[in-house]
């Protein structure tokens, strides 16, 4: 499943919309060092290529269970692998599938807390904190939103971060922030209108139709 599947970018960004619009080795040495390295190396390899295996095989396990009706089950599963397996990007990415099910049952807080537990330097953090972000304006807790969102440039980032803005009442940070979004979007990029539009929203003006601000 695509991290962008994941997102569910155009369905959030509606949500959001209707939101503004009513108011996330010790040294051995010689040849024996030598010996050792490439000896090593080879375990390493293997042992390393063994654990790939059982943690995509663990992966599949909570992916399957996740789909299925029994979240409390996926939660146990997704578990385990933090447990046996914290540091595999199989880990982490379940963790967001898991986040995105329970989104669906409507558990918003549990979801909070799973992505809250994607580690920091995973590649898919910039992910887990953008859907956290949204959650976070949904829950009315925007100023967490803002603040978790301080050090992202991406125009999804810089779009929520808006709204979360918005929601606070610092309208002129919100256009400013819509604004910074707009240079790096496409001019026919679907997100792009929509980002126009909640910068009109909040009192702003898109680049070429007008001055700004």
């Amino acid at each position: 499943m695509a991290i962008d599947d994941l997102l569910d970018e155009h369905e959030q960004s509606e949500r959001v919309r209707n939101w503004l619009k009513n108011n996330g080795a010790g040294i051995i040495g010689g040849i024996a060092l030598g010996l050792a390295l490439i000896f090593g190396w080879k375990w390493y390899g293997q042992h390393r290529e063994q654990q790939s295996q059982a943690g995509y095989a663990s992966y599949a396990e909570a992916v399957k269970a996740i789909g299925g009706a029994d979240l409390k089950a996926a939660q146990d599963k997704v578990a385990a692998l933090q447990k046996h397996d914290a540091d595999s990007i199989y880990t982490e990415l379940a963790l967001l599938q898991l986040a995105q099910a329970q989104v669906k049952a409507k558990q918003n807080d549990a979801a909070l807390a799973t992505l809250k537990a994607v580690k920091a330097d995973s590649p898919v953090k910039p992910y887990a904190d953008l859907h956290a972000a949204r959650l976070l304006n949904a829950a009315g807790k925007q100023d967490e939103a803002i603040k978790l969102l301080a050090s992202y440039d991406s125009p999804s980032a810089l779009e929520v971060r808006g709204d979360a803005l918005v929601l606070a009442g610092k309208r002129d940070q919100a256009r400013e922030t819509y604004l910074k979004a707009l240079t790096s979007l496409d001019v026919a990029s679907p997100q792009r209108q929509m980002v126009e539009i909640k910068l009109t929203n909040a009192g702003g003006t898109p680049p070429g139709s007008a001055e700004s601000i």
